[in-house]
């Protein structure tokens, strides 16, 4: 009796969990980015994701059911889980991150169900709460008299070595840098934060990056894992933007063992703190990163209407 019934709860709370889950999805797919015509633009990074440790071997006798849902620590299968992704207000950052957290629930769900199914004292191969990453994406659109900080990127471009972590480590403290230098320049501003586990964090951080350098017409300039490369040709070439152009984007996406919560608000000196804690990651916690900015090409522009309809959620300060 007491194992039909805790075999009802549990289907009960996995059907739940499913149609929340599906509303959310159905929520996230309506939304209409309304693309805006793109401007060249560039982008430096890399990164490494390694293998996390192995996964160990554990013996659950009698009725011991604290296995359960025990893989990743975020409130198992039930709704509480879930409250946290509305913070992120319907941005493809957190739709993607939803899908990994989604596939940690599937995942999840699927081996408490053949864990029900086995026999006293059987043996379990699970690992003991993956490690998380944190992603992290900064988003920040300058006025155009920031065109020092696109030639100190451009300048990145050419000579950092993006193959190694202390290389990207340079990057990164480098544009955090040339923007904390600049905070007459800040007009909106973005960043969004989340955890996911490591087995599934680069995919994510790929889908998140390739989301953000589809906003760009194409990459004048990139240093991408040690690869250098230029494309030029009669009408694009990389260098100051038209004198009628009115803003700047950069987006920096990180991924990094370090556990960070970084506030969302359009005010300055939460702003400052944001990137003061991004310059500090040491190259030991940086996993990867990249760095990509718009426009990138000689007599390109960026206008204000075009800044906010490619990025929605930037706030204005």
């Amino acid at each position: 009796m007491f194992k039909f019934i805790r075999f009802n709860w549990f289907k009960r709370k996995g059907f739940f969990s499913f149609l929340v889950i599906s509303l959310i999805i159905s929520y996230f797919l309506c939304i209409n980015p309304n693309p805006a015509s793109a401007a060249s633009g560039g982008r430096i990074g890399g990164g490494n994701f390694q293998t996390p440790s192995s996964p160990r071997i554990q013996n659950y006798g009698g009725n011991n059911f604290r296995g359960y849902g025990s893989g990743y620590r975020g409130g198992g299968i039930g709704f509480p889980f879930l409250l946290p992704i509305f913070g992120f207000g319907g941005s493809v950052f957190g739709f993607l991150i939803l899908m990994s957290i989604v596939g940690v629930i599937v995942n999840s769900f699927k081996n408490s169900s053949n864990f029900s199914k086995e026999s006293n004292n059987s043996i379990v191969s699970q690992s003991a709460n993956p490690s998380k990453v944190s992603l992290v994406q900064f988003q920040i659109g300058l006025l155009a008299s920031a065109k020092g900080i696109q030639v100190k990127l451009r300048e990145l471009a050419s000579t950092s070595d993006t193959s190694t972590s202390s290389g990207l480590q340079k990057v990164l403290q480098d544009t955090t840098l040339s923007l904390l230098r600049k905070p007459e320049l800040w007009v909106y501003s973005n960043i969004e934060t989340g955890s996911v586990p490591f087995t599934s964090a680069e995919s994510t951080f790929n889908r998140i990056s390739i989301t953000e350098r589809s906003k760009l017409k194409a990459e004048i300039t990139s240093n991408y894992s040690g690869q250098i490369s230029t494309f030029s040709n009669d009408k694009s070439n990389p260098g100051d933007s038209d004198s009628t152009n009115e803003y700047i984007a950069i987006t920096i996406l990180l991924a990094t063992k370090k556990d960070l919560r970084l506030k969302n608000s359009a005010n300055s000196e939460l702003i400052t703190e944001a990137l003061r804690l991004l310059g500090s990651i040491s190259s030991n916690d940086l996993i990867a990163l990249e760095v990509i900015w718009q426009p990138d090409g000689e007599g390109e522009t960026l206008r204000e209407e075009e800044l906010i309809i490619q990025y929605p959620n930037l706030k204005h300060l």
